[in-house]
Parts: structure tokens; sequence; C-alpha cells
């Protein structure tokens, strides 16, 4: 709290901040011209959610109005339509000292009282959170200015900008008021920190899905990007791309059991390359459905999926880049539609939330159309495995052997432990059937115990060789979906699959012996016996999912990983 006296009256003025980035709802500075000439007194609060409604009907004829579709756009300030006269609130986010370089560029914001705006910034407590106020910009037309100042310290295992704060501050300020256009500047730009990695924390506190009955209007949210050493606005590169498919992944994830079937995911890919071909990109789509699979010898994804009343997927795309490509990958998603654990049935406390277990699946679809719209030179195959662990007369059982894809036995103790059927089907495809591969990235919402290892901003990270997994922690670093490698060590922990009837079990003998290594351990045990090239497994069971909403977690992890453009 910061104290002003006004030098007549001396009676305190008083500016109350947060140092919460969620509290938003601020008492305002109640100033006299004389000190602070264009704030003025008012209090509000501030919690009502707008958006843009449109249709979307799914594959199983429910019909959704999505309401919570606000329009990012991306540039400077410089039009007249989005000066503080014509928008409603402005949303200045960085760190203490740029912030205030901005400030003394009025030109930037076209908000020209510094006194107040740098009264607000010290108002803030601690150095960290955020504030807010008016200011009258024009007779009878106020404008709101949030101010949210992030941590100027940070540990070496965090973003140096603490990414997933402005995710935080973002959500409060422009999420959940009624402003029809907020303008939002982030001052942070650096050789480290790119527009295209603050977008990813932009998008995800714009969530596109919301079923709530309520008509609202449209808004838009308009971010501009500031170099936090110069001051300069800076020109946004490949940001829509990468906002869109942060916010697509999220989307997915959100989606019902009873919108997102493993039917209307393989239509809503379909779309998906269909868009990306009409924009001139090599790519193809093939798929394995239900019966098939089995006759082909996918066990795994077959006896996870049959049950449900539709049929398990296997979905496959490829990108051909038009310049010369720097590596080969592929990427395998988990995509159980809904896991109600099978026949080792969730508890209701824990089966809540469990359309969130294709996340995996959606993150690296979101990565592959930004891959292929930012024409990274990659060739690129996604491998999608679809699937809902569902309950009834053909359900797997625990003690059914499945027989997997690479032809090893999986005697199965836990049909809760599905997610790594699945993958070993994908992982082995991708090994055995693409040539000269370089890299195979699998990841997943696999264990609960990955939030114990890693916690709940942090993937786990896996991998069969140690550059691959600093390469991995530092895209993570990079891009803001943050990751931290877990105990690599299959020769001791192989005995927690033992079987005397299979090669194999599916789940671990031992759950307090490094289960999520484990976990990963299995997936890895179905790579082909010849494949020389890198694997990553990325368990992201705690980053996909926050506040029970879909985080769009690992887009921006995996566009690092492969170096696309902006990353």
């Amino acid at each position: 709290m910061l104290l002003l006296r006004h030098w007549s009256s001396r009676q305190p003025l008083l500016i109350h901040s947060s140092r919460s980035c969620f509290a938003l709802t601020t008492t305002l500075l109640l100033a006299s011209r004389s000190l602070l000439p264009s704030c003025h007194a008012l209090g509000m609060s501030m919690s009502m959610s707008m958006s843009r409604n449109y249709q979307y009907t799914s594959s199983s004829s429910v019909s959704r109005t999505m309401l919570s579709a606000i329009q990012l756009t991306f540039g400077t300030f410089d039009d007249e339509t989005l000066s503080p006269t014509q928008t409603q609130a402005t949303v200045l986010i960085g760190k203490k000292e740029p912030i205030q370089k901005v400030l003394s560029k009025g030109h930037v914001t076209g908000l020209q009282d510094e006194a107040c705006l740098n009264a607000l910034v010290d108002s803030i407590e601690g150095g960290t959170g955020s504030a807010t106020t008016l200011l009258s910009v024009a007779p009878q037309h106020y404008h709101r200015v949030t101010i949210g100042l992030l941590p100027e310290k940070v540990s070496r295992n965090n973003h140096p900008l603490s990414v997933h704060k402005i995710t935080e501050m973002v959500a409060a300020a422009c999420a959940s008021d009624n402003s029809k256009i907020t303008r939002l500047l982030l001052v942070g730009v650096s050789p480290t920190c790119s527009p295209a990695v603050l977008t990813c924390a932009v998008a995800k506190a714009l969530p596109l899905y919301n079923r709530k009955s309520q008509t609202v209007s449209e808004r838009r949210v308009h971010v501009a990007f500031v170099d936090q050493d110069s001051g300069a606005v800076v020109t946004p590169e490949h940001c829509e791309t990468v906002a869109q498919a942060v916010r697509m992944a999220a989307d997915l994830v959100d989606r019902t059991p009873e919108e997102l079937t493993t039917d209307a995911y393989a239509e809503e890919v379909q779309r998906i390359v269909q868009e990306l071909v009409k924009d001139g990109a090599s790519v193809t789509m093939t798929q394995m459905v239900g019966e098939e699979l089995k006759e082909k010898g996918y066990g795994g994804l077959y006896g996870v999926g049959k049950a449900a009343t539709c049929p398990p997927r296997f979905i496959e795309l490829n990108y051909t880049p038009t310049s010369p490509a720097t590596q080969k990958v592929a990427l395998v998603g988990k995509g159980i539609v809904y896991d109600t654990g099978g026949l080792s049935l969730k508890p209701k406390e824990g089966m809540g939330g469990m359309k969130m277990d294709m996340g995996g699946s959606a993150g690296l679809l979101g990565a592959f159309y930004a891959a292929v719209k930012l024409q990274t030179p990659v060739n690129l195959t996604l491998v999608l495995c679809l699937a809902e662990n569902a309950i009834g007369p053909k359900a797997f059982r625990n003690d059914d052997i499945l027989t997997l894809y690479s032809g090893k036995t999986v005697e199965v103790n836990n049909c809760d432990a599905e997610g790594r059927l699945v993958l070993g089907d994908g992982v082995y495809h991708a090994t055995k059937h693409i040539d000269n591969l370089d890299l195979v990235v699998d990841m997943a919402t696999l264990t609960g115990a990955q939030l114990v290892a890693t916690g709940k901003k942090h993937a786990a990270i896996l991998a069969n060789q140690e550059e691959l997994e600093r390469r991995a922690v530092a895209a993570g670093l990079r891009s803001g979906d943050l990751c931290y490698p877990i105990l690599y060590a299959p020769e001791l922990l192989k005995q927690e699959f033992n079987s005397k009837v299979a090669d194999m079990k599916n789940s671990v003998k031992d759950r307090s012996n490094a289960q999520t290594s484990c976990a990963g351990h299995f997936i890895e045990a179905h790579l082909a016996e010849d494949y020389k090239g890198g694997w990553i497994h990325i368990d992201m069971a705690g980053p996909a999912w926050k506040d029970d909403r879909g985080t769009g977690y690992g887009v921006g992890l995996v566009l690092s990983l492969l170096g696309a453009p902006g990353f």
C-alpha cells in the first residue's frame, strides 16, 4: 500500500494493490488533479467473463455454443482504433525497471500520465503482483490500467521471466472483465525470450471452450511486445499461429467425452489436415480403425479401446517441408479421450477430469499444426493413439495377456495403466516403419506419480541420451513449458514388470520405486530393437491441467525441440 498526502487537506490517499496476480478487484487511486491530474476516484469489481459466440457440432451430434472465444490480435498500438480513447483497458506486464522505461515513453502506450502510472508501480507491495487504476483520457471516458510486475529473481529451473506468472496475470486482467478491447503490453522481449514464447503464455490464459448459457458480446485482446532493454516495440512474428495452436490444444482437452469421441477427434484431425493442405503444405493422413488394428497386430491400442462405443483409432500424419530437412522426427501422443480406469475402476474422486487424458495427443497435434504453418525444416510424423478406456462386455481385464505390435506379450495387472499400452504400439510403429528416424518423442498424461516427482508446472523427462535430456530441459526453459529429468536406469527398474507368464506386466510391482521412470521405461521397451536414434518421453500429467482447464502444455516445448521459427 502506498500512502500519498494531498498538500492542502493532509488526508492520506490510498492505492491498494495485491501481491497476488489474481487480485484485480482493486480500490482505485483517489487523487486530486493538482497532485496526479488524470487519476480519478472510482471503485469497481471486475468479474464478468465476456466473449464471442459461435456454434460447433461434433460427429456425435452434440451441438455446443462456444462463449469464450476472445479474439487475439498482435501488432503495435499505432492504429487510432487502439488508442486509449477507443479502447477500455491497458495491461502492462514485465519487470519493474523495464516497465518504468516504457512508461517514460508515453508514445508507446498512448498513456501520458507518467507520474500516476509510476505511483501505481510503486504501490505494488513487495515488487511482485498487480495493481489497477483508472485514468481520465477524455471527457467522460475512463481507461482502466493494470500493471503487473514479474519477479526479479527466479531459480535456475524456472523461465527467466517466470512466464506462468504472465499467464496468471493475463487471465486475471483480460479474461475476467467486460472490456470490449483490451490492450496488452508485454515488456520482456530479449535474445532468449521471443514474442512467440510470450505468446504461449498469453494463449494459455484465454481458453476457447465454454458451455455456459449466458449470451455475451465479442471481445478482443490486442497484444504488443516491447524489448526489455531498449523499450522499443518489437514486430511480432509467428504469434497468431502459435496462439492458435496452444488454444486449439487446450480446447481439445476441455471438450467433454460426449463431444470428443475417437470419431470426433479423427474428424477434427481431418479438418486440420485439410486446412494445412489448402495452405500449400505437403501433409498426408492415414488411419486404422477398430478391428483393423486387431488384424494388423496393434494389440495394445485395440485391447484398451475395444469396449468403447466408438472404436480405437491409430492416426498418422506426415509432413514434408519445402526446404531441406535438418532432421526426421516422430511424435507419438497418448489420446485416451476418457479414462474410467477400465475394470480397474477409478473411484469417483479420481475419475472426474479424466477427459484430459488425451492431453499428450492434443499438445502434439497443436505442435504439429504450428510446425507445419511455420514451415519448420523437419520431416515430421505425428502418431495419435486414440481410444476410450471404457467398461463393457468387451473390456480388457486384469490377467489378460495382450500382444503388442512389437510382438512382446504383456500380462495386464492394472487396467488403469492403459496409456503405456497404446504408446507401446505407437513408438514401435514409428521406429519400425520410418526409415532413418533421428528422434522419437512420446508425450502423455501418463502417471499421477509425475506430480510427486516433478510437480504441477514441470513435466517429467526421460531420455535415452544425456544430450537429449539436456536439450529437452533447455527447450522447456526457452519455451516456458518447463520440464525436468527423472531417473534413467532401465537395467535397475525393469524387474518391476517381471511376469511369470508373459514378457512383462504393464504396471509396477513396487509403487515406491521410481514408478514414473518405470512407466517411461515400459514404453522404451517397445522401441524397435534395431532403432539407433534418440528417444524422449514426456510425462505431463501435472502441467496439462490447471483449475479444471486444459493448458495447451507441450506446444511450445515441442516447437522449441524442433527448432521452429520463433523458438
